[in-house]
């Protein structure tokens, strides 16, 4: 087996490009190498690098993050995940050592440390020679728990500024370049793109991943990666999650171009729960899908205003549906596209309309980062326990009431009526106005918060027993979701 973790002494080096390099090289077998299963991991809350990992490697894309889950469920979810792979790649999120606290206790090398990785540092050399020695060696000496096992060189201007580089560390270093990749005007338009445009949203991703994958392959010693990254110790498969036996509950989810932030292990944790998953397409369905229940992730609608406008159909059926009683679950892009109107460039675009309420875009971000949620009395999960739970190890949180999560928006939601009920209060984080998230109407919650599937925070369990809850209530199966 390999393991290791993708790293970089700052953000912005380039570390998403080259792991999605490396994933598609090293399992596609072609450049010289067998095929190999690539499992593909991602520290921290982030969507869409799961989302061109996945694709890059071929299987689902796993994220690990401190904030919202404890260290042990850490080690059993890479397990879970890993020990069935030839190799497993865990990119990091911003340097190696930043983190939220002073002792890094959420950082790159924390991840690290905790699952035994041997650390690969993706270094943005413009404008380097020379100085690139102590920045190393710097890295080295500040936790020597932490074994930077190769560098790869990024960015490069040209074959003398590489052999410079590679003198000087040689010279100075006892850490062995295994990559060095030359500026390249595709690579960079790539990276762009890769930061605005999710791979779900283009039929170009495979196009864009194989032409990363052939310029990383040919800059990048893979052989010697595989060297360094070895390891005789197997991960120990972790159980399965244990499943609901009861009668599946249909839950529809908004999957497309426009709606595609789902983690893997969310859907997962439903399908666990005794949800059977029914995907739809807002921008080419006219109607939903008959269901029990009903999901709309994030994603980018402001990008597809005209085609989620011009579908009335399915924006009246949704309407129709969730006034009707529908149990519904919207997040950020979610909420945006069940509101009044989305605003944005001096274009005003009517929506679903449940929600009383317009969007609005800005230029800077409105809410970013973790948040730390309070749930009310009137939160419809509040308290809903399952009889079979979904596998996750119990892991009592310091406060049982706070939900950790995180958000990410450039939008706000405004005009909302006086008397409008919230399920969270925001104790950090944004929200909708800094105080409240999670609009209630209806059954619909609908917020600005992205949750994630942990022990403390088993979001898909207690929706699908919501689900079951309002079906039992309404003494019927299905609560139909067309004329």
């Amino acid at each position: 087996m390999h393991r290791f973790l993708i790293s970089a002494a700052h953000k912005s080096s380039g570390k998403t490009t080259i792991s999605i390099g490396l994933a598609a090289a090293l399992s596609s077998g072609k450049y010289g190498q067998r095929q190999r299963s690539v499992q593909p991991f991602k520290k921290g809350p982030d969507y869409i690098d799961p989302l061109w990992l996945s694709v890059a490697a071929g299987r689902p894309c796993y994220n690990l993050d401190f904030f919202l889950a404890p260290d042990s469920e850490l080690q059993t979810e890479f397990a879970r995940h890993g020990h069935d792979a030839e190799v497993c790649l865990v990119e990091g999120n911003k340097g190696l050592y930043d983190g939220l606290d002073l002792h890094g206790s959420n950082s790159n090398a924390a991840l690290a440390r905790l699952l035994d990785l041997p650390v690969i540092l993706v270094l943005d050399a413009r404008g380097m020679t020379r100085g690139i020695a102590p920045l190393i060696l710097g890295y080295q000496a500040f936790d020597r728990n932490i074994r930077i096992a190769g560098v790869i060189l990024n960015r490069l201007g040209g074959r003398r500024h590489e052999a410079k580089l590679r003198a000087v560390i040689e010279h100075y270093t006892d850490v062995p370049v295994i990559g060095a990749v030359q500026e390249d005007d595709e690579l960079a338009l790539v990276e762009r793109h890769l930061g605005l445009m999710p791979a779900n949203e283009t039929a170009e991703a495979e196009r864009h991943i194989s032409a990363i994958g052939e310029r990383i392959a040919a800059q990048v010693d893979l052989e010697r990666l595989l060297s360094i990254s070895h390891t005789d110790v197997s991960l120990k498969a972790s159980p399965p999650r244990r499943r609901n036996t009861e009668k599946p509950v249909r839950i529809a989810i908004a999957r497309d171009a426009a709606f595609g932030f789902y983690y893997a292990d969310d859907l997962d944790a439903l399908t666990a729960a005794g949800a059977q998953t029914v995907f739809f397409d807002t921008l080419h369905d006219s109607r939903l899908p008959p269901c029990d229940g009903l999901l709309i992730g994030g994603g980018f609608p402001e990008c597809f205003l005209d085609q989620l406008e011009a579908n009335t159909p399915l924006r009246a059926d949704i309407r129709r549906a969730i006034e009707a009683g529908l149990p519904a679950y919207a997040e950020c892009g979610g909420l945006m596209y069940l509101a009044r109107s989305i605003h944005w460039k001096g274009r005003n675009a009517e929506m679903v309309g449940v929600i009383p309420g317009d969007i609005r875009m800005h230029d800077k971000p409105v809410g970013r980062g973790y948040v730390i949620l309070e749930p009310n009395a009137s939160h419809p999960w509040r308290g809903t326990e399952h009889a079979s739970g979904s596998g996750h190890a119990t892991d009592p949180s310091p406060d049982p009431l706070a939900l950790h999560a995180h958000e990410f928006h450039y939008s706000s939601l405004g005009d909302l009526p006086a008397d409008t009920r919230y399920a969270y209060a925001v104790r950090r984080g944004y929200g909708i106005d800094g105080h409240h998230d999670g609009v209630l109407l209806h059954r619909l919650l609908a917020s600005y918060t992205h949750l994630r599937a942990t022990s403390r925070c088993d979001w898909p369990a207690k929706f699908v027993q919501h689900v079951r809850d309002c079906l039992a209530t309404d003494h019927k199966e299905a609560i139909p979701c067309s004329p």
